[in-house]
């Protein structure tokens, strides 16, 4: 069996990533999340809970239940935090989306991957697709995004280092075209 064209796409807070990896999943594309991912660990993983109860303690459950919020305050507030936290889940989350990856039988398999340049993931994947944005409709679509995309890899690097690039600041169906126009190239493609 052949394995799937691997298709990283990734891009900046609010670019628009989320309804790219739809489009491509419309287009016949096999996709993952790893924000879903994430979801998942955060449920499902008890190395992971236990690893957050012994370095958070119980703070950062409720119910039982990781509370990403709580977590997302700690971290966003410490560096040092959320370097403990990404040693944690990036380990993680790749070895998840590595097995999914081989596990599929589509021809185009699409993992939406925000971090893929900031962790050096970019080297496990046949091509990369960049959505951005320009600054003022990412803003519009969420608050914040400039004091969290300060450690993250400039937009511009970004869509240097892409095999695709979309600027994201239309409608949903010129996003979509673009997918389309992407999934021909990349079925063509050897």
């Amino acid at each position: 069996m052949q394995r799937p064209l691997a298709v990283a796409l990734t891009g900046g807070i609010a670019a628009g990533k989320s309804e790219a990896l739809d489009a491509f999943a419309r287009h016949g594309a096999a996709v993952i999340s790893s924000d879903d991912v994430v979801h998942r660990l955060y449920r499902e993983d008890d190395g992971l809970q236990a690893a957050l109860r012994e370095h958070w303690g119980e703070r950062v459950f409720r119910d039982g239940d990781v509370d990403r919020e709580e977590i997302g305050r700690i971290v966003f507030a410490d560096r040092a935090e959320l370097a403990w936290l990404e040693a944690e889940l990036h380990p993680r989350v790749r070895a998840a989306v590595d097995a999914w990856l081989a596990a599929q039988t589509a021809d185009v398999a699409v993992a939406e991957i925000p971090l893929l340049f900031e962790t050096g993931g970019e080297e496990r994947f046949d091509r990369v697709v960049v959505v951005t944005a320009p600054p003022e409709v990412r803003e519009a679509r969420r608050a914040a995004v400039a004091e969290r995309e300060e450690r993250l890899v400039p937009e511009d690097e970004k869509v240097r280092r892409a095999d695709f690039c979309f600027v994201n600041d239309g409608s949903l169906e010129q996003l979509d075209a673009f997918v389309a126009g992407v999934m021909e190239e990349l079925r063509l493609s050897p």
